[in-house]
């Protein structure tokens, strides 16, 4: 398989939601080494885990995306419609 392409700037989208996500587990990380309460820690993982959803969400749109607008290009780059209907059930 080689490299889907998508836009430079839903790239930088996709790279800011991932730091968001990483600040939220050494948030995690943090609260635990503190002592924080339970129900404090778990609000805390619920949003790492919304973030990390939404990511990977957002990635699922953008190659489903570039795959409609040239699906035969898509399909010779090795991802064909039914690949990105995978992509999107592992996630959903």
């Amino acid at each position: 398989m080689t490299d889907m392409e998508l836009p430079d700037d839903t790239i930088a989208d996709l790279q800011r939601r991932l730091r968001r996500a990483e600040g939220q587990v050494r948030g995690v990380q943090q609260m635990l080494s503190e002592g924080r309460d339970c129900r404090d820690i778990v609000t805390q993982l619920s949003a790492a885990t919304k973030a990390l959803e939404q990511t990977s969400f957002l990635l699922v749109a953008a190659g489903l995306t570039w795959c409609v607008s040239d699906p035969e290009r898509a399909a010779a780059e090795g991802y064909s419609m039914e690949d990105v209907k995978k992509m999107f059930m592992k996630i959903a």
